[in-house]
């Protein structure tokens, strides 16, 4: 083990300091055991070759889900481990020791802001463009300590550059140990595309989102305004190289017939197994990538399930499925306590086209806990989404919480002079909702963010202006982000609920003393004559 050699002569400060920032990270003990199993017991080293190896990662035949394909991805994979490898890891004459191999982990997985993560990120994919033999518009400064990004991107270099981090997580997720091929999904990530295009680039609102080229957009996303993007809206797309590294040392550390820890995924993963939900893997990938959160961990899972459709045990409603109407929804999520992803797409008429054509856009909305039956706002915290033809992410802006409103129908009143709206509503103030669901599921309405202070301003769907937008639903998916536990929950209680619901329908004969006094001959009398003036007795 490469530590080894402290014991022959004191560990000098700098060993001590790289050490210490190692063992802050937890990876310490992997980072031991990795360099001993992989360093020349001779020269207590790691051959440059060697590790490019350990890190390298390599899909000959991608599986895409989206049209646009660079074939030039694959052979971008190839100079992955290389470029990791030598911006990172100094060597020497007899290859990589302790101190260089210990230095290289900090500086690329260390503790770090999320803008240094970002530019590490940035600084491995324009390594790999390089290696590849493509021109890259990012310049950096060698000489300055944080290594300071010039330039800017096109749409699709961040296409290759999403697709690149996927491919780490991917490889994280699904490789074994005892596997060193596999196949690899790359996603549709368009939507996640255009919303850092529509941030960075100057675009009128004749850009059309939904018949777009990415891979032939000709425009340029400066790399600071990118980054700023990339922290707002995707921060920890930079976790996947921490991930990516991590896994592979720790590959080096089992044995051949030892197992990872990580998943395996078998079933149907074509293109096309899960275009039908509304929550595809690529969107559900865009949601991880949000700040932090405790979905996230659960929102991957789905982003890596092999029968995420029809059968998934978190899809709690689809109204293609269930039917429409609130009753519907309400059947099949009640008793679920737990965060809630509510997915809707719906139609709205272009109106700058000249054919009226019909667009289709998604919008969702994150709850932490599960719905209640009230005429109020209630909630603790949220999120809104802008998912499709382009993603967003609007957090709570702590001025007001009416994050959610669920009101059905009231039981046991007549009349009531001011009735709450009956429906489902995320944000903005009762009668002038931000988002809000008619109670049949038939109509949306949109309204500008200004009437809502609970979440963050910004335009929900494409073109919104300030008039309230009206459009017909097509689909409503609502997805259970709590786990196996809340689920069971929720299970336990239908039972409780069915098992009263049938007790209620059963009646006992012999609590009605005579015949008189039985319902069966309530009702032949009313058969009879339901006219006849009855007597009652007092």
């Amino acid at each position: 083990m490469g530590a080894s050699s402290s014991t022959e002569q004191p560990a000098s400060a700098e060993q001590r300091e790289l050490e210490n920032i190692a063992a802050s990270t937890g990876a310490l003990p992997l980072l031991q055991k990795s360099f001993s199993n992989l360093s020349d017991p001779q020269t207590n080293a790691i051959s440059v070759q060697t590790l490019q190896q350990c890190f390298h990662l390599c899909y000959e035949d991608p599986v895409c889900e989206s049209q646009q394909k660079p074939e030039s991805f694959p052979r971008l994979l190839d100079h992955l481990g290389s470029s990791i490898v030598d911006l990172f890891f100094l060597s020497e004459k007899g290859g990589i020791n302790w101190l260089g191999f210990l230095g290289g982990y900090v500086k690329c997985c260390g503790r770090m802001p999320t803008s240094m993560s970002l530019n590490i990120l940035l600084r491995i994919f324009a390594m790999a463009v390089k290696k590849l033999g493509l021109s890259s518009n990012l310049e950096f400064e060698p000489d300055d300590a944080d290594c300071k990004i010039n330039g800017s991107l096109l749409p699709s270099d961040l296409l290759l550059l999403l697709w690149m981090c996927w491919a780490m997580l991917w490889n994280v997720r699904t490789l074994k140990s005892s596997e060193r091929k596999g196949n690899l999904l790359l996603l549709d990530i368009n939507h996640l595309v255009l919303s850092a295009v529509v941030a960075c680039a100057e675009v009128d609102s004749s850009f059309d989102l939904w018949n777009c080229d990415i891979v032939g957009l000709d425009v340029q996303l400066p790399v600071g305004k990118f980054l700023n993007w990339a922290i707002t809206t995707a921060p920890i797309l930079s976790d996947c190289l921490t991930q990516y590294v991590n896994r592979r040392l720790q590959i080096s550390v089992l044995a051949e017939d030892e197992a990872g820890s990580s998943e395996s995924i078998s079933g149907d993963m074509s293109p096309n197994a899960s275009q039908a939900l509304l929550l595809t893997r690529g969107r559900a990938w865009a949601i991880s990538l949000a700040p932090r959160s405790t979905i996230t961990e659960e929102i991957l899972k789905l982003c890596f399930s092999a029968d995420i459709v029809g059968t998934d045990e978190n899809l709690l409603y689809r109204s293609s499925t269930h039917g429409k109407g609130l009753n519907r929804f309400w059947s099949n999520v009640e008793g679920y306590h737990g965060p809630l992803l509510v997915l809707i797409s719906a139609n709205s008429e272009d109106a700058y086209q000249d054919n009226n054509k019909a667009r289709k856009w998604i919008i969702g909305a994150l709850t932490q806990q599960g719905f209640e039956n009230k005429d109020t706002f209630y909630g603790s915290s949220g999120n809104l989404y802008a998912i499709s033809p382009i993603f967003h992410v609007f957090s709570p802006s702590g001025k007001e919480k009416n994050y959610v409103y669920s009101h059905l129908h009231p039981t046991g009143r007549v009349y009531e002079s001011h009735p709450k709206p009956v429906g489902i509503a995320f944000g903005g103030t009762t009668t002038n909702e931000r988002v809000f669901l008619d109670e049949d599921f038939a109509k949306l309405t949109v309204r500008h963010h200004a009437m809502d202070k609970t979440y963050q301003p910004g335009s929900l769907i494409p073109n919104q202006g300030f008039l309230p937008v009206e459009a017909s639903i097509s689909e409503v998916e609502v997805w259970g982000l709590g786990g196996k536990t809340a689920k069971e929950v929720q299970d336990s209680y239908k039972k409780r609920e069915e098992l009263f619901t049938e007790q209620r329908r059963k009646v006992d004969l012999k609590t009605f003393a005579t015949w008189d006094d039985s319902p069966e001959k309530m009702m032949m009398d009313m058969m009879g004559d339901p006219n006849r003036v009855q007597r009652e007795d007092r």
